[in-house]
């Protein structure tokens, strides 16, 4: 299969806003694929990710690349080759050699294959294949029911090699995923609801609710006594996490699989700030590791236990069998209530106690993996605060013409200036792009014709954001945590905007 083929498809998704449109068009590409390879490497590619995850290229790399070739020649498996090649390269010597496989690959590209290329590997390849699309265009390809697709791909965790299997070998191809301690599955994921009242109507009038830990999401499997834990995007960080195999370990069964929170805490039980958890994640060595910051982990659902799968039983049935073989003290903390004000109350105290919110579960709900079901709902406060915009920066995909990134800075009042404190390009919708490329266009306080525009500091804009963290990236120290966009404020003046002293007291009481 040729890279034009897939570089021309993506780019008519990326312009197509009709679902059907977009899943009939996916699943003519694949189609054309010549086998499961290359199957397996579209689905990756259109669903936003590498095969290989990561490959250490960045816009950095990519600011200076050849003309375009004259005429197609690439092919979907020698440039997935390339990318591998390109990920392995390492030692004295490999930055050069990275950015001379890089220029080689650009100098074989079209126009189209460039564009379709470069927003590959940085990760801006918005064009709305998400999961669900892709899922349903493998089942037209294929021409096999969605349900079975999707069955299939919530157990096997892998999308891509389910894809493969459907095209080549059909439903009965599809049996081979199933639940299998050592093998992850896609996590179950949830909605969001406005507050705790919310929440119980939504759910039927009873909810469990349990404490959303601001850790990170693992899920562990255990057979015998081989333990593998999973992040929430399923990679293996088994060997990074002893402590967690030691807890796996001492629970009274053979097999399991299971979803948990690892999370840093301090001596009196808060949490440490969410950096902490996550430098656990990209530190390899074991014990040396765990002597850094140890990790402890709680668990919250039970999805396979010694050769029985749980997925399709009620969740109150799933928390039984939970709560019979995992201490309580490495169990979040639940609360079964239709009481409103108890559930208030149960929300309040989580919050005094340095977490996130609350989760808010259906008691019947099965185990939807590798979905955003209805029976799981997150119920978060919303923090905004008023910054400007410095700059922002030409969108891709949909967003091609649009101005889109924007850049936030905080007013400091010791200086005049303003403190960056991250971007976003969440909560814009397609009437507000429009608007604020005009609006920044007449900001702009320098060429219009790069990658980033600056702005005059005139824009105020609403920030609504889930916390905040450290940073070494920005001046402040401090970055916004998940930013996205509630409402430009024409009734302010950039005087009026939040300071940086302000958003260093919100920093200093998550402490």
């Amino acid at each position: 299969m040729l890279l034009i083929d897939v570089a021309r498809a993506s780019s008519e998704v990326a312009t197509t806003s009709a679902r059907l449109a977009k899943i009939a068009r996916i699943a003519d590409l694949l189609r054309l694929a010549d086998g499961g390879d290359d199957v397996r490497v579209v689905v990756s590619w259109l669903s936003g990710e590498l095969t290989q995850r990561q490959i250490g290229v960045g816009w950095a790399s990519l600011r200076s690349v050849p003309d375009a070739a004259a005429h197609p020649s690439l092919t979907v498996a020698d440039v997935d080759a390339r990318f591998g090649e390109i990920g392995n390269t390492a030692g004295k010597g490999s930055q050069a050699r990275r950015t001379e496989l890089l220029a080689a690959l650009f100098a074989a590209a079209t126009g189209v294959e460039q564009t379709f290329l470069r927003r590959l590997l940085t990760g801006e390849l918005r064009q709305g294949a998400l999961i669900g699309v892709m899922v349903d265009a493998v089942a037209k390809a294929a021409e096999l029911p969605a349900v079975a697709v999707r069955r299939a791909a919530m157990l096997g965790g892998d999308l891509p090699a389910v894809a493969a299997a459907a095209l080549a070998g059909g439903q009965s191809a599809l049996g081979r995923f199933t639940l299998q301690a050592g093998k992850p599955v896609g996590p179950m994921l949830a909605q969001t609801a406005t507050g705790v009242a919310d929440a119980l109507e939504r759910l039927g009038g009873t909810a469990m609710f349990e404490a959303k830990l601001d850790g990170a999401r693992v899920q562990i499997h255990r057979r015998d006594d081989m333990v593998s834990i999973f992040t929430r995007s399923l990679d293996d960080v088994t060997e990074r996490l002893p402590e967690l195999v030691e807890a796996s370990l001492a629970l009274p069964v053979t097999e399991l699989i299971a979803d948990a929170e690892a999370i840093a805490l301090k001596a009196d039980g808060r949490p440490h700030r969410f950096q902490i958890t996550a430098s656990r994640f990209g530190r390899r060595g074991g014990k040396a590791a765990e002597q850094h910051q140890k990790l402890s982990v709680f668990f919250f659902d039970l999805l396979h236990v010694d050769g029985i799968d749980l997925l399709d039983l009620p969740a109150a049935d799933r928390i039984a069998k939970l709560d019979a073989i995992v201490p309580a003290t490495q169990r979040v903390d639940r609360l079964v209530t239709s009481d409103p004000e108890r559930a208030k109350a149960f929300l309040d105290a989580t919050l005094a106690a340095g977490h996130e919110g609350v989760m808010a579960k259906s008691p019947t709900a099965p185990y939807e993996a590798g979905r955003r079901g209805a029976g799981w709902l997150k119920v978060k406060p919303v923090h905004t605060l008023d910054l400007v915009v410095l700059a922002v920066e030409w969108g891709s995909g949909r967003r091609t013409g649009k101005l889109s990134n924007i850049h936030l800075g905080a007013r400091d009042p010791e200086t005049g200036g303003f403190v960056m404190l991250g971007k976003t390009f969440k909560g814009m919708t397609d009437e507000m792009l429009a608007w604020q490329t005009k609006r920044f266009l007449e900001l702009a306080d320098g060429p219009t014709a790069g990658y980033t525009v600056k702005v005059r500091p005139e824009q105020v804009v609403e920030i609504a954001f889930d916390g905040l963290q450290t940073s070494t990236r920005y001046p402040g120290g401090m970055a916004l945590r998940f930013a996205r966009v509630v409402r430009y404020r024409d009734d302010k003046t950039c005087a009026d905007a939040d300071t940086i002293d302000t958003v260093r007291a919100l920093y200093q009481q998550a402490d």
